[in-house]
């Protein structure tokens, strides 16, 4: 299959299917005119990668469990224990925002908005430096 059809099929990007190819994540076979062409495999492994990434997994992340998923003498603790790791990232970075929400909330509450130049924000900005971590 070329990479426009793989591209439908499993909602990817042409640029996203090459560059995954291109780092060796998902490897096309080559035809003799030089396209890369997909096998079901490989259109397969793309469809789980793309998932992995709509689920916030890194590209590292993403290899280990292609391996797993690939590797028939896996564990599912081996699976479980990598994305319990990401499922805490992601619990850290929710908390994160929602701290930076908050702060948000109060600096807008606390601004007039009105036509005087006195803002809440400015003040709150220049004083907060470093108060919230970045997500």
């Amino acid at each position: 299959m070329k990479i426009g059809e793989v591209s439908k099929r499993t909602g990817m990007t042409i640029k996203s299917i090459r560059y995954y190819h291109d780092i060796g994540l998902v490897k096309a076979q080559r035809g003799d005119n030089g396209y890369r062409v997909y096998r079901e495999q490989d259109i397969e492994a793309l469809a789980f990668v793309h998932h992995c990434r709509e689920l916030g997994f890194t590209l590292e992340d993403c290899q280990a469990l292609l391996s797993l998923r690939n590797d028939e003498a896996r564990t599912s603790a081996e699976v479980k224990r990598l994305a319990s790791q990401h499922l805490q990232e992601v619990e850290t970075k929710i908390k994160k925002l929602k701290a930076l929400k908050q702060e948000l909330k109060t600096l807008v509450d606390e601004c007039k908005g009105d036509e005087g130049s006195d803002c809440a924000i400015i003040k709150g900005l220049g004083g907060q430096c470093g108060k919230i971590e970045p997500v």
